[in-house]
């Protein structure tokens, strides 16, 4: 008797985008980091300060907390005694609270940082932030969500779930937060235990949206942290200092150009939607012709304004050198460079990074082809705290994970 031959059903789909699973609630007393020029006037108007006074009083506030990184209103030395104590009863300069430190055996820091919850009592939100000393930058990695939207196959942070988009205060709150732990404001010293710039006076130079979310989700408070990140009168760092990195949510990109003027940096990591469906699921909703016509259009590129092209070498999925030379073809036109990221590893994963040796002869076609960008040594393996690894449980690694991912961040 012949047995039939029934067909298996298709895997089921990744979903695309993830539902947040909660929202952020204002404290009884909010924060007063991460509001606009505007913002502020209108909650000084509400505790009656006179309008004729409102000007004065923000430019002294902006001054306070982004050029001498105040943490309470007491330290603000040319505000009323009077004014300081309404202020303290109304609000904080609260900023997310660093309840972890990892650093790695390269000089790679992490923090892990906590939030609210939506819930007073419920167990708060975390979010981590990484902060790389180098020899001629020192560069801070923030996130824009708790949890992923996205549910890329290589990624650590695409495991999770979406708990909510950050606010602007939030974001910017890692700054603040990063530079309190440096020491980084004028007459302030490190505090004991804290990292150290490698060149013992460079902090933090630039700053990178690639940490926890897709930014382009969360475009409007994103946004808002990155004027104000940019702003002249306050954090002043350059727009070109300033990288967005995004998986592809075209319908933002040109709009995040026009509005921020901030560096654009793209997932990609194929060469053919085939792939990257598989990798980065969302390229079945923007497919990468799509996602190339937007960066072709993005405001201000230009030969001294590039697009970064990031791509993850994957052992016998992405790595040969017919993709290497269908890369080059993909991009032309572009000005781009191609910034190649040896995978880095975390429990559970069913990737392995590239041999060095396929790597180098792979970099060889993309530096032949005029798009060259040195292929970087991984940062913050050990902790969990490069490229694709961030997800806030990370503190809770087995004693053998921390040790085997140490010896491979010491040994690649």
């Amino acid at each position: 008797m012949t047995e039939l031959s029934v067909p298996l059903a298709p895997p089921r789909a990744a979903s695309l985008e993830k539902t947040p699973l909660e929202r952020y609630v204002a404290p009884a007393r909010p924060s007063l980091v991460g509001l606009s020029r505007e913002e502020l006037a209108v909650l000084l108007g509400g505790i009656g300060v006179p309008e004729r006074q409102r000007r004065m009083r923000v430019q002294q506030l902006w001054h306070w907390l982004y050029v001498r990184g105040a943490q309470a209103f007491e330290e603000m030395s040319n505000v009323s005694r009077d004014l300081r104590v309404r202020l303290a009863e109304h609000f904080t300069l609260a900023r997310p609270e660093v309840v972890a430190e990892q650093v790695s055996a390269d000089g790679t820091g992490k923090w892990l940082l906590r939030l609210p919850g939506e819930q007073a009592g419920e167990r708060p939100h975390e979010i981590e932030c990484v902060y790389i000393p180098e020899a001629d930058r020192a560069t801070l990695c923030l996130s824009s969500q708790v949890g992923c939207t996205l549910t890329c196959t290589f990624c650590h942070t695409g495991t999770q779930r979406l708990v909510r988009n950050l606010t602007a205060g939030e974001i910017v709150g890692q700054v603040l937060a990063a530079r309190d732990r440096l020491g980084d404001w004028p007459g302030r010293t490190p505090p004991a235990g804290a990292l150290v710039p490698t060149d013992g006076g460079r902090f933090v130079t630039n700053i990178v949206l690639m940490g926890m979310g897709e930014p382009l989700y969360n475009h409007e408070a994103v946004r808002d942290a990155l004027l104000l990140i940019a702003d002249p009168d306050g954090l002043c760092l350059s727009k070109r200092r300033i990288t967005l990195s995004t998986s592809g949510v075209v319908p933002n990109i040109a709009r995040m150009g026009a509005e921020t003027g901030v560096m654009l940096a793209v997932s990609l990591h194929a060469v053919n939607d085939a792939l990257r469906n598989e990798l980065v699921p969302l390229n079945r909703k923007y497919p990468i012709a799509e996602l190339l016509e937007a960066c072709r259009n993005y405001p201000g590129l230009s030969n001294a304004r590039r697009i970064t092209f990031e791509y993850v070498m994957l052992k016998g999925v992405n790595d040969s050198l017919a993709d290497a030379r269908a890369l080059v073809r993909l991009l032309k036109g572009i000005p781009a460079k191609i910034n190649l990221i040896p995978f880095n590893p975390w429990p559970g994963t069913r990737y392995e990074c590239s041999d060095w040796e396929q790597i180098e002869k792979f970099s060889e076609v993309i530096f032949n082809a005029g798009y060259a960008s040195p292929v970087r040594t991984p940062r913050g393996r050990d902790i969990l705290a490069a490229c694709g690894q961030l997800k806030s449980e990370t503190q809770k690694l087995s004693a053998r994970e921390r040790l085997a991912l140490r010896a491979m961040a010491m040994t690649e």
